[in-house]
């Protein structure tokens, strides 16, 4: 069975979680109400819905329940980007790179890093 990839809106739900869960709908709503103006049902909602799909899980917690997220960061991320590499640039990390290399000013230390990973990557190669 193929997990289900995030929203964006859920997607930002699940950051709140990842940096510290479980918590509360009350209090991921108080968390997304710092940087968007959304509904408390809204937030309810989406974290319903999510708790359906699989995303999340809930306990009971005395009145509330604590929601906990079902995949680690990093799975999700990288379910997302392959998603996307897929979708975006036929399959090619290679072109994903360029893209994003040429499309903006990449410092020296970054490039230094690139190198790095690419060198490590190099090393583990059979």
């Amino acid at each position: 069975m193929e997990k289900i990839a995030p929203t964006a809106a859920e997607l930002d739900i699940l950051n709140i979680l990842w940096k510290k869960e479980p918590l509360t709908v009350k209090e991921i709503h108080e968390h997304i109400c710092k940087t968007k103006d959304v509904g408390y049902t809204t937030t309810l909602k989406i974290m319903q819905k999510m708790n359906t799909k699989g995303l999340l899980r809930r306990e009971p917690n005395g009145k509330s329940h604590l929601y906990f997220s079902n995949y680690a960061k990093e799975e999700t991320r990288g379910r997302l980007l392959d998603r996307f590499i897929d979708s975006a640039f036929a399959g090619s990390a290679s072109s994903l790179v360029m893209q994003l290399l040429g499309n903006k000013t990449t410092s020296k230390e970054e490039l230094n890093e690139i190198k790095q990973i690419i060198e490590q990557m190099e090393n583990k190669q059979p």
